[in-house]
């Protein structure tokens, strides 16, 4: 992995982010110095009274060195409140920044992309591994940075005065970073095991949350749970290792190079026993090289967590890497008939559709049913562009959708599906989703159309009423025609239902029917149905067998054949009436 990729990531595509919280930190490191520096002064003077240097006691310079000390002090305490807030504001601002930046290419994938990947890695990526690095950009990194250059600064400073002082006080370090280095590609492997043993477990949490109704009813208590207990028990395997096992090693890494400090001291026994140097000058070398490895050190200790949080960085890289649908054309304004030709498609290694070629005209409605598993949904959501086949190709009026731009090519479809989502929100906003420019009186209309403005006004609060995750609050019929006012708010020409009325009650579903009624209404509509019943009047009814187009026809040519269409009628008429007995 590049470390310039990594900075991208942690400054949201601009290193040069970086730079100011790195300088900050520096000039504050040598900040913290300079009273170290003022006090070695005064030991100085001290020391060159008592040796009778000097007649005089060095009251008045010794109050001077104080006031500077204090001065000193108040402006290191500045340097850190600037430096902290220039390195925390800069991460959280470019982590808000760059989580936008991943879910706009996230919403600009195609859909198959999701159907193989974990949501709950996606949502790790997004929310976690964004976490990570801006701990990284915010607490490790500048401090990492600054722990490293603030010694060069303090070695070339302590060369101007004894370059053997400096050389015995620096040269532990370079031992200090090949031990780090020898261990780098063991930590490296510890940390993805950590990574993905987090990942598991909050995949199991959000199932076994998303599963509280199941385990409720078979009485399954959280232990017997064993997934999400063995993936709990992991994840701590995983921190104890990775913890336990390096943190010894970090702290031998530390302690060779503070082993400067003992080397410098014997060093400077060496020279004062020689002659060669004095104690005023020795003091301040103690006192000033004692503080210089305090950042470095500090840092040295997070630098494990630091490049565990960079595998949050890769995977950031990985997700952001993955392409998005492509295309430039404008779909044409007044063609929206839809064309399969000779299309196929597969889920893995599954094939769902095998050279299916089918028309469905502007201007009519076109029914597509069959067995489950047969591919009907996947024709609806080739239509939109959620996904490219892989054999092929599709059309929209005669151009190949996979050349057209996929945001102008939605703008021109509207969909209902059978499990209708709807966000955390009002009720006006969820309509309001089908055109963000609507005026209030143009949400009202289209609920009205869609026959879900009288429940809406018995709620608590009409319209500003808030709607629980996914729709929890409402029921199933009441958020099928919110789903259809959002969509006779987009006012699209083409209008794509997936099983709108499968799994209501007659009541609720003659409603939506009469909201289906109003939506498709002089547009160009394909619809998915179980229920033949709801097909009878479609314009043209293509049959899907494992994943061949088998038949097509109107509902009275289908008949007459006495194909699977015909089966499927004949089956679904003698389950009319059926009654449970016992």
């Amino acid at each position: 992995m590049r470390i310039k990729k990594i900075y991208e990531i942690i400054s949201a595509g601009n290193p040069r982010k970086l730079v100011r919280p790195t300088v900050c930190a520096v000039i504050s490191n040598l900040l913290n110095i300079i009273p170290f520096c003022f006090l070695g002064l005064a030991v100085f003077s001290i020391y060159t009274f008592y040796a009778g240097e000097t007649v005089n006691f060095p009251v008045t310079r010794l109050w001077t060195l104080w006031a500077g000390m204090l001065a000193a002090v108040v402006v290191m305490f500045i340097g850190q409140v600037i430096a902290y807030r220039t390195a925390y504001r800069g991460a959280y601002m470019a982590s808000a920044e760059g989580r936008a930046n991943l879910a706009e290419h996230l919403r600009k994938l195609p859909l198959s992309y999701f159907l193989h990947k974990d949501s709950g890695e996606v949502g790790e990526t997004m929310m976690g591994s964004f976490d990570m690095i801006e701990q990284a950009a915010s607490g490790i990194l500048p401090q990492l940075l600054a722990g490293i250059i603030s010694p060069v600064f303090a070695f070339l400073g302590f060369l101007f005065f004894d370059w053997r002082m400096a050389l015995a006080m620096f040269i532990s370090m370079p031992v200090a970073f090949l031990l780090i280095w020898a261990v780098s590609g063991w930590e490296k492997r510890l940390g993805h095991n950590t990574y993905n043993a987090r990942v598991a477990a909050g995949n199991n949490t959000q199932e076994y949350l998303d599963g509280m109704k199941v385990i409720k009813a078979y009485n399954l208590r959280g232990e017997n749970f064993s997934r999400l207990k063995n993936s709990f028990i992991t994840l701590m395997k995983a921190n104890i290792k990775q913890e336990g096992g390096l943190g010894p090693i970090y702290l031998i890494a530390v302690a060779i190079i503070k082993a400067g400090i003992s080397l410098m001291t014997v060093m400077g026994i060496y020279l004062l026993l020689g002659g060669a140097f004095s104690v005023p000058f020795f003091v301040v070398f103690l006192l000033v090289g004692n503080h210089v490895f305090e950042p470095l050190s500090a840092a040295i200790i997070r630098l494990p967590e630091f490049r565990f949080d960079l595998i949050g960085g890769k995977k950031i890289l990985e997700l952001l890497s993955e392409p998005m649908m492509e295309g430039v054309n404008v779909p044409p304004k007044n063609r929206h008939d839809i064309a399969f030709e000779h299309v196929g498609f597969a889920y893995g290694d599954t094939d769902v559709l095998k050279d299916v070629s089918l028309e469905l005209k502007q201007g009519e409605l076109t029914a597509i049913v069959g067995p489950s598993g047969g591919g009907k949904s996947t024709i609806l959501r080739l239509a939109a562009r959620f996904y490219d086949p892989q054999k092929g190709r599709v059309t929209f009026g005669g151009v190949d959708e996979a050349t057209l731009e996929p945001e102008k090519l939605m703008r021109r479809i509207s969909m209902v599906f059978q499990d209708v989502y709807l966000f955390e929100d009002t009720i006006e906003a969820n309509i309001r989703y089908g055109r963000e420019s609507a005026t209030k009186e143009e949400i009202i209309t289209a609920a009205k159309e869609a026959r879900c403005h009288d429940f809406i006004m018995k709620l608590p609060n009409g319209y500003d009423t808030m709607v629980g995750e996914g729709g929890s609050t409402l029921s199933g019929g009441e958020k099928q025609r919110l789903s259809i006012a959002r969509a006779l708010l987009k006012n699209a020409p083409v209008v794509f239902l997936d099983e709108a009325t499968a799994s209501l009650d007659p009541e609720n579903e003659w409603e939506v029917q009469q909201a289906i009624g109003r939506l498709v209404k002089g547009r160009t509509v394909v619809m998915i149905a179980h229920r033949l019943k709801t097909v009878v009047k479609a314009d043209k009814i293509i049959v899907l067998e494992d994943g061949r187009m088998v038949q097509q026809g109107t509902h009275d040519e289908l008949l007459k054949t006495n194909g699977l269409y015909a089966h499927l009628w004949e089956l679904q008429q003698q389950t009319v009436g059926w009654k449970i007995t016992g």
